[in-house]
């Protein structure tokens, strides 16, 4: 018998853990037990076991994705961006497709030369976050290795 002491999930700590952060329940549960049900430890587990997760699968081949544009309402600035991912399922997925509009919108209103520039921008929507993070959530919440391949700003006359 094990002398471990298992910590009783809150149901209501484990479904808004579950809706604030899109990760299984196998995993809320998990992080909600070894946090003694503080939901602010247990989403900094998440991130932690989820960087994890996405360094073991950065080998794996990203032959799927799309490419996303964004021009700003006067016609004189436009982006585009594009992320590969490992399936056509996810490539499809409204998460995914919101992730590429996000970023071409940001790379339109905050200039960046390079990707890992605009990777560490603080994220327009959300000053708290650099795009990075956003994008590691998302490739978290499905699983895949995902990658921002290319970006590309135009802006008049430049």
């Amino acid at each position: 018998m094990s002398n471990e002491i298992k910590i009783k999930v809150d149901f209501s700590k484990l479904k808004s853990l579950r809706e604030k952060t899109d990760v299984s329940f196998s995993l809320c549960k998990k992080a909600l037990e070894e946090s003694s049900n503080n939901i602010e430890d247990a989403k900094k587990l998440l991130t932690k076991w989820g960087a994890k997760k996405l360094t073991e699968k950065s080998d794996r081949s990203t032959s799927q994705g799309a490419i996303f544009s964004y021009v700003h309402h006067n016609k004189k600035i436009a982006s585009l961006v594009e992320i590969q991912c490992e399936t056509d399922f996810v490539s499809g997925n409204a998460q995914f497709q919101t992730l590429g509009q996000e970023f071409a919108m940001q790379l339109a209103s905050m200039p960046a030369e390079t990707i890992d520039e605009l990777m560490n921008q603080e994220y327009v929507r959300d000053p708290s976050k650099k795009m990075g993070d956003l994008f590691k959530e998302t490739a978290l919440k499905f699983g895949e290795n995902m990658k921002l391949t290319r970006i590309l700003r135009w802006a008049l006359g430049n």
